[in-house]
């Protein structure tokens, strides 16, 4: 059998990658990197001897998909040149793998169409990001500014206890790239419980997880807007997005404290009021795509309500364009909104005196149908594989919030992740990579020629109306 020159090799490759649609070329281009990070971290150079090609690959996953679960201790196996590149791929992943490979794909491979760069830039706006190019360039110049601010005062107030120079200088980095990403990843086995009364600390993660979490497309509009900051001026995106986030964040804080006022014996109720509230708020801006945690979470400190509470938060997670997972704050503003008018009897949606398309709504409801099948399908899985008659058998419970956190690339754990085997992690590999590239996108890039097939043969065959009951 003959070789194939490497010229020509390269050649068919190049070709092969310019047939690929956007939702293709992203799902390749991110098991490449999968598949990078994974064989660099399992060498010497970036790990030590307990962690093997396995836990490399859940790693790296984990990274890249800016969730934060994980089956070793990062500060204790990966090595410093192991952690820089851990913070880097948490930081290809966060900043958008779309916008970063939709860049790759129209300014490495060339030779495509006209056609194909509109579709890419269609594609990047419906992820709110924009265009490529300068845009590219600004999401990646804010979100150095803001991680570089945040390293600052971490490394000035925050992280104070640790000695200056490297050590301090690393953690404060660090900590600040995983906050901002949504990543949730941290340099001590505990996450961040033994700053739980620093005010500091907990201001500077919230404040980097809030931004990151936001979307680009919402922090430009509120930069753009600031001499003349006025709602009527900002966009109804930024105004709804700002609006859910707030609520959300409020609802969660509130409904910790009263969940877990409610049951005696769990991690709150031994606190004060001022270090009960400052916790309720973290974990209720950590909850909704984080993973960073100040108290103990597990299946004991925490009550079943606050758990379901949790869930909650992490199935909505963040919003379009930001550098978390979930369904999104503006799906559930969409269906919310599209729950008022049926109620109503409007045969319109209306949010903030505009009309929303209803390819809008189909697309919302589209997501939060599938993701819920998607986690349920997870969660049965799980079920399937564990061992009920175990020395310590996994809840029903707990199942489901490891599924709802590798999904929604939370990354919060009740200690679930460790005792599960591999193909109860391989499930969770799974997740966590569909959860960030959106399962719609995902759907896309397997069914991409039959949804055109789809779409040509609607757009020259009508179908007659007829009502269905529900």
């Amino acid at each position: 059998m003959k070789r194939m020159p490497l010229p020509r090799a390269i050649h068919r490759t190049q070709a092969w990658y310019r047939r690929l649609t956007v939702p293709q070329f992203t799902v390749v281009t991110g098991l490449l990197v999968i598949a990078t990070g994974t064989l660099l971290l399992a060498t010497p150079l970036c790990s030590s001897t307990d962690v093997g090609l396995w836990e490399a690959l859940f790693t790296a996953t984990s990274a890249v998909t800016v969730t934060g679960l994980t089956v070793i201790d990062v500060g204790r196996d990966l090595t410093p040149f192991g952690q820089g590149l851990l913070a880097f791929m948490i930081l290809v992943g966060g900043l958008g793998l779309m916008a970063i490979t939709t860049f790759l794909q129209g300014f490495v491979v060339r030779g495509a169409s006209l056609r194909r760069r509109l579709d890419r830039g269609q594609t990047l706006d419906q992820f709110g990001v924009g265009g490529v190019g300068s845009t590219f360039r600004s999401i990646a110049l804010t979100a150095a500014v803001l991680i570089l601010v945040g390293a600052l005062v971490l490394y000035a107030f925050g992280f104070s206890d640790l000695p200056a120079g490297g050590t301090r200088i690393w953690a404060s980095l660090f900590h600040s790239i995983s906050a901002y990403n949504n990543a949730g990843f941290g340099l001590w086995n505990d996450s961040l419980e033994g700053y739980r009364t620093n005010r500091v600390v907990n201001a500077v993660i919230m404040l980097l997880i809030v931004l990151g979490g936001l979307g680009w497309r919402v922090t430009n509009d509120l930069w753009s807007n600031r001499q003349r900051l006025k709602r009527r001026n900002l966009s109804l995106h930024t105004r709804l997005v700002l609006r859910t986030s707030a609520l959300l964040i409020l609802i969660g804080m509130l409904g910790l404290l009263l969940t877990e006022s409610l049951s005696k014996g769990h991690a709150l109720t031994s606190m004060g009021w001022q270090e009960r509230v400052m916790s309720a708020l973290f974990g209720s801006v950590s909850s909704r795509t984080a993973g960073f945690t100040t108290v103990p979470l597990s299946i004991q400190s925490i009550s079943d309500s606050g758990l379901l509470l949790l869930m909650t938060l992490m199935f909505i997670g963040a919003s379009p364009g930001g550098t978390g997972g979930g369904i999104k704050t503006t799906t559930l503003a969409a269906l919310m909104a599209t729950t008022r008018s049926t109620l109503r009897g409007h045969d319109d949606v209306v949010i903030r005196h505009r009309q929303i398309p209803d390819k809008v709504v189909l697309r919302a409801v589209s997501i939060t149908v599938a993701s819920l099948l998607f986690v349920l399908v997870m969660a049965l899985l799980l079920a399937l594989i564990s061992d009920p008659t175990g020395e310590d058998p996994l809840s029903f419970l707990e199942l489901m919030f490891t599924c709802i956190s590798a999904f929604a690339t939370v990354g919060l754990d009740l200690g679930v992740t460790e005792q599960l085997g591999h193909l109860g992690q391989l499930i969770l590999v799974v997740g966590m990579f569909v959860g960030r590239l959106g399962i719609l996108l995902l759907l896309s890039a397997i069914w991409e020629s039959f949804e055109r097939d789809q779409i040509h043969r609607q757009n020259r065959v009508g179908y007659p109306r007829e009502d269905l009951y529900v």
